[in-house]
């Protein structure tokens, strides 16, 4: 192991003993008391010195025996400290392709926020090149959430859609203006391949394998339909469900964005329990569903610029959380986002007991709160600043939340 500070993480000084970390509250510690060869020391903590030189480093500062461990052992459990060698051979593999991994920098920085294991975001950004995902819709939505699905490091963004572009398909970061009159698939997937940090390999696409594919991680579904985005047709997902692949829905309604629910089959509830519940609540709601699909008017639907690249933004979100093995918010959800207002609002998707879908048979389970282990195993509190004055650089250096 090669220590070194988060780089993104700001340092800066409560007091002469207290360090913070990070300035958000989401991730925000304080460590403290130090003396000041502790102080010193953490300017060691750059990546560049194993733990056998870093141990001499603390012996030549007169750091007490076992205090360099410690203090790493803290750090660590805190998740303030990366290994600047880890992540395992995939992660190996990416730190050799320095021309990509200068283009992710950024990505693995806020990776580096949410894992607390050394080497941890660059072995999860390493895993999204053996990812691969298939966006249904080469719409407004679709196609910037493709491209932003792939400039993040995802190795494999398929595009499934029909017809050809037209003018209202054409986005910042989706599908330009030059592809007028292309088929919107072959538009799309040229815009996802000039998104990827480097150029994977290029697949042979067969007519309807998408959504049975086996090795896909997900599916997020863009209809540009705007009446597929308010009203999913449980039939388009059987498939999905029955080879038990995860998929997001996302899109735009009239003035009004919509991003989930995530649905893990058998898990979390799907969209024919969305339909059966709304039915519960409304009678009139499957006659209306069966008027809205067969209304056969040309129109094109309202889906303003800045609303959909919103609902790509945060559809891709969600997608990057889930495929980073993270608990994302539209599991069940469905997050939605109307003009003028503009303040998102979450939809509980509830199982439904006649869906054969299996969500509704799993027991109810407590979830904790934070989704997942503490970030810190030692005493990880809010300091007061009665405390603040009164611990002494005598006790063990310690970490705990900070208020911001």
């Amino acid at each position: 192991m090669h220590p070194v500070m988060k780089p993104a993480l700001r340092r800066g000084w409560r007091d002469r003993e207290t360090a913070q970390f990070g300035m958000t509250p989401a991730h925000a510690l304080t460590l403290g008391p130090m003396d000041p060869a502790t102080r010193d020391f953490l300017d060691l903590l750059n990546g560049t010195r194993g733990l056998p030189l870093l141990r001499e480093e603390g012996h030549r500062m007169d750091l007490p025996a076992g205090h360099v461990d410690t203090l790493l052992a803290r750090l660590t459990r805190a998740g303030l400290v990366d290994d600047a060698r880890g992540g395992g051979p995939a992660a190996d593999a990416l730190r050799a392709r320095t021309d990509v991994l200068r283009r992710l920098r950024p990505d693995l920085a806020a990776l580096s926020l949410t894992t607390t294991e050394p080497g941890g975001a660059l072995a999860r950004l390493a895993a999204r090149r053996a990812l691969r995902v298939q966006v249904r819709g080469a719409g407004r939505v679709g196609a910037v959430l493709a491209s932003v699905l792939s400039g993040a490091g995802v190795g494999e963004v398929d595009v499934h859609d029909a017809g050809r572009v037209e003018p209202w398909d054409v986005a910042p970061g989706g599908l330009p203006a030059e592809s007028l009159g292309e088929r919107r698939d072959t538009a799309a997937r040229a815009a996802v391949r000039r998104a990827a940090p480097d150029r994977p390999p290029r697949r042979a696409h067969s007519p309807g394998s998408g959504a049975h594919d086996p090795g896909l991680s997900l599916v997020i579904l863009t209809h540009r339909d705007d009446v597929a985005v308010h009203a999913p047709d449980p039939a388009d997902a059987d498939p999905l469900l029955a080879s038990g692949t995860p998929h997001l829905y996302a899109g735009v309604v009239e003035n009004t964005g919509v991003v989930g629910p995530l649905v893990l089959p058998g898990e979390s509830p799907c969209a024919r329990c969305l339909h059966l519940d709304r039915a519960d609540r409304d009678p009139d709601w499957p006659r209306l569903t069966v008027q809205w699909r067969c209304a056969r008017a040309h129109r094109v639907p309202a889906c303003d610029l800045t609303l959909a690249t919103a609902v790509a933004g945060l559809a891709a979100a969600h997608a990057l959380a889930f495929l980073d093995e993270q608990s994302p918010s539209s599991t069940g959800t469905r997050w939605e986002v109307s003009a003028p207002g503009l303040n998102w609002h979450a939809r509980p998707v509830r199982p439904h007991p006649a869906c054969g879908c299996g969500a509704a048979e799993r027991p109810k389970e407590e979830h904790s709160s934070t989704g997942g282990d503490a970030r810190a195993t030692m005493a990880v509190q809010r300091p007061s600043p009665e405390r603040r004055r009164t611990t002494g650089a005598a006790r063990p250096t310690g970490t705990w939340r900070a208020h911001v």
